[in-house]
This record gives C-alpha cells, sequence and structure tokens, in this order.
C-alpha cells in the first residue's frame, strides 16, 4: 500500500479526506477532514475536532451543543477546539468550511473538554531556514486530559524545512517509540487565509531496512502516512508556505511525541542561532505577519 494520498483520493461522502485505522492497515491513528454537516460515531476511539476553514459552527456530543468560533483558515488564526472521549456520538452543525476529526483508539475515558483559542500554545522549533511555528494542540505536555491521540500543527514559512533534521518514531531498533502518524497538508500563498491549488512542496521519507526511500511533490490537501521510518525534510518551496497537522497514537503506557533523529543529521541541532522574523505566523488574534 501506498503511504501517499494525493488529494481526492481519500474523499468520501462527508468532505475531502477520511481513512480510518482499518483502512491506513495500522492499529491506532485516524483522520476525517469534513465540509458538511455530519454525525460520526465513534466507538473505540477518542477524537480532537479541529476547525479548519470554518467558523463558528456546533459540534453536540450526545446531543449536548459544544460551540467552536473556528477560523477562517489554517493560515489566518489558531483555533479553538473540542476533546471527546471514546463510545461518544458526535454531529457537527452548521458547517460552513474545512473540519478536521482527528482520531485515536482508546483504553480509557476522559470528559469532554473545550480549550478556546488563546489557550493553545504556540511554539517557536529549529532556526534559520529550518524555523516553523509549531501550534501544541493536544501534545502531552498541552493537554492532559486524553488517553493516546496527539495532534499539533505546524506551519512553515515559504522557502523553509520542517521536520529537520529527519526523525522516526517506529520502535524499530534502537528507537524506542512507536507512533503512527498521519500527515494532512494544505499549501498556502503568501496571502491567502487556507489552501491554494498552485501550491507545493516535497516531503522525504526513507525506512531504516532502506525498503522505502521516498521523496514526493506534496500539493494543497495531500495526505501522507507514516507507519515507520525517518521523514524530513518537508520543504515548503518559495512564497507558498506550508501547513500540516498530524495526528499521533501509540501502544506506549503513557503518551508521548519522543523521537530519533537520524544520526547523520542530529550535528544540525547544534547550528541554530536564529528563528526566522516571519514567525510566529498566526495566533489566536489573527495573522501575525
Amino acid at each position: 500500500m501506498s503511504w501517499y494520498k494525493p488529494h481526492g483520493s481519500l474523499a468520501h461522502e462527508h468532505g475531502p479526506m477520511s481513512i480510518t485505522p482499518e483502512q491506513a492497515e495500522w492499529a491506532y491513528s485516524g483522520l476525517h477532514v469534513i465540509d458538511r454537516d455530519c454525525t460520526l460515531d465513534l466507538g473505540a476511539s477518542e477524537a480532537v475536532v479541529l476547525p479548519l476553514s470554518a467558523r463558528d459552527l456546533v459540534v453536540l456530543v450526545d446531543g449536548v451543543p459544544y460551540p467552536l468560533r473556528g477560523r477562517e483558515g489554517v493560515f489566518a488564526a489558531v483555533s479553538d477546539w473540542l476533546y471527546v472521549p471514546r463510545g461518544k456520538v458526535i454531529t457537527l452543525a452548521d458547517v460552513h468550511g474545512e473540519v478536521a476529526i482527528l482520531t485515536a483508539r482508546a483504553r480509557a475515558d476522559h470528559p469532554v473538554h473545550y480549550t478556546p483559542a488563546e489557550d493553545v500554545p504556540v511554539e517557536l522549533r529549529g532556526g534559520g531556514r529550518a524555523s516553523r511555528q509549531v501550534t501544541n494542540i493536544a501534545t502531552p505536555d498541552s493537554f492532559a486530559g486524553a488517553d493516546r491521540i496527539c495532534v499539533c500543527e505546524v506551519i512553515t514559512p515559504g522557502g523553509n524545512w520542517s521536520s529537520w533534521p529527519p526523525h522516526r518514531h517506529d520502535g524499530i531498533g534502537d528507537c524506542p517509540t512507536t507512533n503512527e502518524e498521519i500527515y494532512y497538508f494544505r499549501i498556502g500563498t503568501e496571502d491567502s487565509p487556507h489552501g491554494d491549488p498552485r501550491g507545493e512542496g516535497l516531503f522525504h521519507v526513507y525506512t531504516v531496512d532502506e525498503s522505502v526511500d521516498e521523496t514526493v511533490v506534496i500539493r494543497d490537501g495531500d495526505t501522507y502516512l507514516v507507519p515507520q521510518g525517518y521523514h524530513g525534510p518537508t520543504a515548503a518551496a518559495p512564497d507558498y508556505p506550508m501547513y500540516f497537522l498530524n495526528v499521533l497514537a501509540g501502544p506506549a503506557e503513557e503518551r508521548t511525541m519522543a523521537f530519533c533523529d537520524d544520526p547523520n543529521h542530529h550535528w544540525i541541532r547544534g547550528t541554530w542561532t536564529d528563528t526566522d522574523p516571519r514567525l510566529p505566523m498566526t495566533s489566536a488574534e489573527g495573522r501575525v505577519q
């Protein structure tokens, strides 16, 4: 099975992409992007509901309404979001735009939790042309009220690299962490609030056993599954900022986003002395630059 899923290949009745753990041929992580009203039974999965380019929608959890303010697009602002435990039925109403429903197979129940955009931590990571913005939605450090799911989003300014140095979390050999990861990409322009069909970038994945060594052209709306291997860089073309949304989950007793750098490139971390002045690009109040 190809890990690269171009825009349109995962389209479903409720929106542009959907993949379950069974369809991905792994055990934990799933992602659905919807652009219309719909109902979803979570079953054994917990979920994060995150507006991408939708505003003023309502999420009903077993009939209880939770309003979300949302945003115009992923390059326009940081969004509020909702955590929903397993066993719930969620209905999205008044949807006009994209909403992500990120899922992970769960073992324990936690309360429904709403997080306003103002409380979402924004981190600047890397340095120089490897500078990027990481918005920590439901990471172990930013949100403790989940079982397995880890969610973050990354904005890479045009011409910069993310996922650098390359890293993995596949539990192979001396790398102890195992997490399945999904990348959902939107490629914008310097002034677009969301994706633009002209945009493109690059993504590199290679495995320890050298059975996979792939660099693909990423276009707006593409998805990439990462069951194993080093991934990086994700490269944003000049004048086309890159956004990607990540969901990670795995078998560990404690949620973790730990990773193992490619030892050939780990030294690069010691060279970072400055951050791209274009960052941060977004905040809860809107676009910064």
